[in-house]
């Protein structure tokens, strides 16, 4: 038997062998950049699949900095997640896409982008052309997102029980769920405050403020009319913690004495002159104390300053002596709010301290429950459109999860301004979807029908889903739906706690059409995008 022979490599006439010009001949180089993005990209759906649904798991994250975040959120998951590669990269972004056009819906829309990437490497291994591949799934995407409009329930914002059932249904996946009595009330509420329910398309949550406070537990979770402050009054020169008929001052400037912009050191040797400096400063405080005082001013709101101490000893005893109540460290990003809240305007300087700057109330006082300490202000004249909630917990953890379950509610009811429909959930209208393309299919010709089908199969990935976070058959639970479906129960899904399949409009189980709307069409324009990328390159 002989040996296996391997060719020698052609040899030039000078006897070195030939160097072939690669550059030209790398035709797998595309695909190899294209299976590398959807690996990458695949794998950060993966790992937060099992956080979809309302019997999806949490995360535990610990940051650079040691602090440790616990959620299940899509969004605030990825924007932890130390994302090396740029395709994956590119599903962090869609996820806070997501949160930003519809605050809900982060998790399933990158689990959808996931599956929809498995579903065009399979049509990539079939010799399909990538650019075929995302046309025809633009083209499924416009045709799925008319479906679900069209299995859409208008809503009027009159209809306050559809807008409760949509709140419950975003704060059942979250760890709150067990208070959505309490806070899907406060939520609407809120909303409905900020909002003109004829005219508006759109809601400022800017202008909804949760002020977070540990002690008792999400059950004392509060809205509260009027507004509430973090910081407390300043009681250590005896200043008042109660002011009735208060007329609030915004001020931006520091009632210490001036610092020059540069470090200097004043050698005083003299006592005459020492007791000249104590004397100016006392002046120059007592004089900026009579002018607020002159003005009318009986409460003082102060900016946090970095450059010298707001307030001092002496300034604070002049406030108390002329009984004005003082309140510093009002950060930077709260002025826009208190301003519209109270009807007050910031003063920058002395000068402009004048009485048409002023907001009124009618009570302002610091209050204290369940250990913590606050100021509310209540009776507001001309109050702008604003809402103020008081969120209560046993520790940060479930307090920064209660803030960002609220903040996701506050979104699906921001969505029902903008898009006033509404559709079923528990995986309802994906299968509908699925089953509708399916047909569509069949109609179309050539490559379209192939992508068509791919994205009818893909969109099942989130009732399968669903399925396997609550523990039940994947097989038979979406076997069972796509049967019921083809029956004609478009509002059939799955219901996670009983187990079993039930009419989800029956269990109040509904959510904005805006959530799953955006959901696909951002979903299917990041895997376009990856498609049509062929070549990764190094910048220098």
């Amino acid at each position: 038997m002989a040996a296996p022979t391997t060719a020698a490599p052609k040899a030039s006439a000078s006897g070195a062998p030939r160097k072939q010009n690669d550059t030209f001949n790398q035709k797998d180089k595309p695909t190899q950049v294209r299976l590398s993005n959807i690996t990458a990209a695949k794998a950060v759906a993966d790992a937060i699949r099992t956080s979809l649904g309302p019997r999806g798991m949490d995360k535990m994250i610990e940051t650079g900095k040691k602090e440790v975040v616990i959620s299940n959120d899509g969004a605030t998951i990825l924007k932890h997640m130390s994302v090396l590669h740029p395709a994956a990269r590119m599903l962090v972004d869609l996820s806070a896409a997501q949160d930003i056009e519809a605050g809900d819906g982060t998790t399933s829309v990158v689990v959808l982008a996931g599956s929809l990437l498995s579903a065009a490497e399979k049509l990539l291994k079939k010799g399909i052309h990538p650019t075929q591949i995302a046309e025809g799934f633009q083209n499924a995407a416009a045709e799925a997102v008319k479906i679900l409009e069209d299995i859409s329930i208008p809503v009027d914002l009159e209809d306050r029980e559809s807008l409760l059932k949509s709140a419950t249904t975003s704060l059942s996946s979250k760890v709150v769920a067990q208070y959505s009595s309490v806070l899907a009330p406060i939520v609407v509420d809120s909303v409905l405050q900020v909002v003109n329910k004829a005219t508006d398309i759109n809601v400022d949550l800017n202008d909804i403020r949760i002020a977070k406070k540990i002690g008792g537990t999400i059950d004392d979770t509060e809205l509260v009319s009027g507004l509430v402050l973090n910081q407390t009054a300043i009681t250590s020169a005896g200043g008042p913690t109660r002011v009735e008929k208060a007329k609030i001052g915004l001020i931006q400037f520091q009632l210490s004495p001036p610092k020059p912009d540069m470090d200097n050191q004043v050698v005083v040797n003299d006592y005459r002159q020492m007791d000249r400096i104590l004397k100016e400063e006392r002046t120059y405080l007592l004089n900026l104390v009579k002018k607020i005082k002159k003005a009318g001013c009986n409460v003082l709101l102060i900016q946090k300053s970095i450059l010298r101490d707001a307030v001092n000893s002496l300034s604070l005893h002049f406030l108390a002596k002329l009984k004005i109540m003082a309140i510093k460290e009002v950060e930077r990003d709260e002025i826009e709010f208190i301003c519209k809240a109270t009807g007050c305007k910031p003063i920058a300087d002395i000068d402009s301290f004048t009485e048409d700057k002023l907001g009124t109330a009618d009570l302002i006082e610091e209050v204290e429950s369940d250990g913590s300490r606050i100021v509310q202000i209540s009776g507001i004249k001309n109050a702008g459109k604003t809402a103020s909630i008081i969120m209560r917990g046993a520790n940060q953890y479930v307090l920064d999860e209660a803030e960002r379950s609220i903040h996701d509610a506050l979104c699906v009811i921001r969505c029902l301004v903008k898009k006033r429909a509404l559709i079923v959930g528990g995986g309802a209208p994906e299968i509908e979807v699925s089953l509708r393309l399916s047909g569509l299919a069949k109609a179309q010709t050539g490559f379209q029908a192939v992508c068509f089908q791919a994205f009818a199969d893909a969109v099942e990935v989130i009732p399968t889903t669903l399925a396997e976070n609550s523990g039940l058959s994947p097989i038979s639970i979406v076997t069972e739906l796509r049967n019921r479906h083809a029956n004609g129960e478009q509002t059939a899904g799955i219901n996670v706690r009983k187990g079993a399949i039930s009419d989800m409009k029956r269990e109040n189980v509904i959510q904005p059409l805006l959530v799953s709307t955006s959901a696909v069409e951002l979903a299917t324009e990041t895997v376009r995008m990856l498609m049509k990328i062929d070549d990764i390159l190094a910048a220098r």
